[in-house]
């Protein structure tokens, strides 16, 4: 069995998986599981006594790191074609605030504990603003196959972008501000859409297309593509142009489950030494990373859904805190994206893939039927 024989069998476990799934089970769910107990299994199991091939050798080919450099920027543009969605009012705004506050301060203090001495004050914010996130894409889905109210999709939906949109912000700064030439061409790349204004190029796909061709080169030349990509957004939000996809919905989500998004989950779990796992520090960090999170987003998004509605009930304040706390792909995201730049080490990468988990199946392991009963019955009355 050939590198190449090792990624096919992995990409079709990840399909069949999410065949077997089906409808009751949101596909970054089965990603995320594929991930954290699959691909461990078979490179343990299989690949390493069996074939003598390690994680190392499964990494080299050029060809995955061009692979994974496009994937990797079409996932990122994806996610950040949010923020062109995204209306302020001040229900969401007291929303998000407490919910990427306090996970935030928590994840800077998790990350002084747990993180060796030897990392710097970025990985501490990287790892702080990983507490804050909440997954738009998954949130969405999980919302829409629960048949949320509107008024509450809404709300919850904005609130999250939001949130997602000061992480890549603060995070896309702070980087930049250790390499301040590093932000000027990708703030010139994201006035491009100003230039086709003037021009008067009205198709949204002369938007679209430049941005994932700009997203993809800036990657590859590791210039900051979070400022380019928020800025682009923004540009187009100003000159009020809808964001359109290069492919059609359908087309597009196959090409993100079925490679992109399980070519990244692969690659970083690749990259943790699961033979250096037993130690009882890594366990400990494991552990915090674990908890630490779903504490902290939880706390957080109660005391802003009591700030935007105090008269709602606890059990809904309760329940839309754990819609709240879904972490999926923009997670998956973020997290690829700190162990690339040698942010973070792959035990944290693992403990925050494993949480990353835990807090997306937790709404799921409530029922469905809890969400909307009283949620319905709420936005019925008011």
């Amino acid at each position: 069995m050939t590198v190449l024989g090792f990624w096919l069998l992995a990409l079709a476990i990840y399909a069949l998986v999410s065949i077997v799934g089906g409808r009751r089970l949101i596909p970054i769910v089965g990603q995320l599981l594929v991930a954290s107990l699959a691909v461990p299994a078979l490179l343990l199991g299989w690949v390493e006594p069996h074939l003598q091939l390690s994680a190392t050798d499964l990494l080299a080919p050029i060809w995955i790191d061009l692979l994974y450099g496009l994937c990797f920027a079409l996932l990122l543009g994806y996610i950040l074609s949010d923020v062109i969605d995204l209306e302020l009012s001040p229900a969401c705004l007291k929303i998000a605030l407490p919910s990427f506050l306090i996970p935030l301060l928590a994840g800077l203090t998790c990350a002084l504990w747990v993180l060796p001495g030897d990392y710097g004050w970025l990985s501490a914010v990287g790892i702080g603003l990983l507490f804050s996130i909440t997954a738009i894409p998954v949130l969405y889905l999980f919302l829409q196959s629960i048949d949320y109210p509107p008024a509450a999709t809404k709300r919850l939906l904005h609130a999250a972008i939001l949130m997602d949109f000061m992480c890549w912000s603060l995070f896309g700064l702070a980087q930049g501000s250790s390499h301040p030439i590093s932000l000027l061409w990708p703030l010139l790349a994201a006035a491009l859409p100003l230039l086709l204004h003037v021009l008067k190029l009205r198709h949204p796909l002369f938007y679209s297309l430049p941005f994932f061709a700009l997203m993809v080169l800036l990657h590859n030349l590791k210039l900051n593509a979070l400022v380019f990509g928020i800025a682009y957004m923004l540009c187009l939000a100003a000159i009020r142009v809808p964001f359109r996809l290069p492919l059609p919905e359908r087309q597009w989500k196959l090409l993100m489950n079925g490679l992109a998004v399980p070519l990244i989950l692969t690659c970083g779990v690749l990259r943790v030494d699961f033979h250096g796992i037993d130690a009882t520090d890594s366990w400990f960090a494991v552990g915090v990373l674990l908890v630490a999170p779903v504490v902290s987003k939880v706390v957080g998004s109660w005391l802003g859904l009591h700030w935007a509605d105090p008269a709602a009930s606890a059990q809904i304040k309760w329940r839309e805190s754990m819609l709240l706390n879904i972490r999926g792909l923009t997670e998956i995201v973020f997290l690829n994206l700190l162990l690339q730049l040698q942010l973070i080490d792959a035990m944290v990468y693992f403990g925050l893939l494993l949480m990353s988990l835990f807090s997306t199946l937790l709404p799921a392991l409530l029922g469905r039927r809890a969400y909307t009963r009283e949620a319905k019955r709420r936005y019925e009355v008011s």
